[in-house]
């Protein structure tokens, strides 16, 4: 999981860095007034979601199965913990 945010990092930094590029060559238009950074840093994130999307598509499916192995493991130990508390007020009202 940590790597895939890494990554997904990694992406929009590589947006971040083309697109200011671009905008302070004159390519791309600036933002008005004092928004220029604003309008960089938002510019950067719709680039990096697709290509996010499609590039580390592996990884995070790879990401996903941790995340369901680790909820899974959560409900074992939660249904453990609750059969546990039954046996024991069962126990307790036997006597």
């Amino acid at each position: 999981m940590f790597r895939y945010t890494l990554m997904r990092l990694g992406v929009f930094a590589g947006c971040l860095v083309v697109v200011w590029g671009l905008v302070y060559s004159g390519v791309m238009p600036r933002g008005l007034g004092d928004s220029n950074i604003m309008w960089i840093v938002l510019l950067s994130l719709v680039i990096s979601a697709p290509i996010s999307f499609v590039v580390l598509r592996k990884e995070r499916d790879r990401a996903s199965v941790q995340v369901v192995e680790r909820v899974d493991r959560m409900k074992a130990n939660l249904d453990a913990n609750r059969s546990q508390e039954d046996e024991a007020i069962d126990s307790a009202q036997a006597s």
